[in-house]
């Protein structure tokens, strides 16, 4: 990434999605010094309306543009915003697409653009741990166009995992294992429920406090079955795999993230419980299992924590509740909703290196996605 000035070619943005992250996003962009800032912000998309300015407007830094947005009466369509953004390429402009939705259709449009030479930057997953043919058009029609396609934000928010991951994996290094702590929701969960201690706080009180402050879906079902967590080994384990440089592994061919193996915490008589409400009531009834399970943990001097393995060279991707000595980073490193990750490698070795840190929120994710838009300057 070079250092941004003003005499670089503009680069045109469209955003589709202004809602938590999406809005913090464009904040964010428009926080840039406008003389020293390449990026013109062209068109914004929500659920309900489209704004497009054009290259020769782009919406100002101190403009109000949820306003703008609100005010438009123009529907969103982006079969019409391809058609201008390809338009806007064919006059040898740069673009970059930023996707901050969490919707397939979205996702299922990414080698269109990309083919058209259009950039797509994004946090959104579905793209990068659905079905593996999707990926594939993708990774060729990156290749074939030369337009980039970033994705840090799909991996702890505004951590950086995926580009130190492509790094190691560029420069000649062998991974061997990946292991972390990947959902914010779970690192919570757990680091309140268990401690390392025989007991505690009921698992469903840990639960609802966590819903109640904003850390799960929804749908706490939604997180406990480990789906998010099983959607970033994913994502990791096709990063290695892909890499240009990457020598053969052992690692399974996921054909989507239902490939992973996941050991779901939902309690089997609640499985496709509807609401969240329904499901919290019933959950007290198996406190009593969870317990057993810390108390188990604690004697043996151990924490439980909620990990994500892409076991490289022994050929496994799975999710699951592990334990861990109460003097391990992922026992002793972790606080609130943080995540971090292990790289074991062959020159991160016997020493892994990790990365932690805040892995939920929109502010930090917001600054993983501009940070790849960045790396376009």
């Amino acid at each position: 990434m070079s250092p941004i000035s003003a005499q670089q070619q503009n680069i045109f943005v469209a955003v589709v999605g202004v809602g938590l992250v999406g809005s913090e996003f464009i904040d964010q962009l428009l926080s840039i010094p406008s003389q020293v800032s390449p990026f013109k912000l062209i068109s914004l998309t929500s659920s309900s309306r489209t704004l497009f300015v054009g290259k020769e407007s782009p919406i100002a830094p101190d403009a109000p543009w949820k306003s703008l947005l609100a005010a438009s009466s123009a529907p969103p369509d982006l079969k019409e915003l391809t058609a201008r953004l390809t338009q806007l390429v064919a006059e040898k402009e740069r673009v970059a697409l930023i996707d901050n939705t969490s919707s397939e259709a979205v996702a299922a449009l990414y080698p269109t653009w990309l083919k058209e030479g259009v950039n797509v930057i994004t946090p959104n997953k579905k793209a990068f741990s659905g079905d593996v043919e999707l990926y594939s058009e993708i990774l060729k029609a990156s290749r074939e166009s030369g337009a980039k396609f970033l994705n840090e934000a799909t991996v702890g928010a505004g951590l950086p995992v995926i580009a130190p991951l492509k790094e190691l994996v560029a420069t000649g290094d062998k991974i061997k294992k990946i292991e972390g702590v990947f959902s914010g929701t779970m690192s919570y969960i757990f680091n309140e429920f268990s401690t390392g201690k025989p007991d505690g706080p009921a698992f469903s009180s840990v639960v609802a406090i966590a819903k109640d402050k904003g850390y799960t879906e929804p749908h706490p079902a939604d997180d406990l079955n480990g789906f998010d967590v099983a959607r970033k080994l994913t994502i990791l384990s096709r990063t290695i795999s892909s890499a240009p440089t990457s020598t053969p592994s052992t690692l399974p061919s996921l054909q989507s993230f239902a490939s992973v193996k996941i050991e779901s915490l939902i309690p089997a008589p609640l499985e496709g419980i509807p609401t969240g409400e329904e499901f919290l009531k019933r959950l007290p009834e198996f406190d009593e299992e969870f317990a057993k399970l810390r108390t188990e943990a604690s004697k043996e001097n151990k924490v439980l924590r909620f990990v994500g393995v892409v076991d490289v060279a022994g050929g496994q991707v799975k999710a699951g509740l592990e334990k861990y000595p109460v003097d391990h980073p992922f026992a002793t490193s972790l606080g609130g909703s943080d995540n971090i990750v292990m790289f074991h490698t062959e020159r991160y070795s016997p020493r892994p290196l990790i990365i932690q840190g805040a892995g939920a929120g929109a502010a930090v994710t917001a600054m993983g996605v501009l940070g790849d838009l960045l790396k376009l300057t």
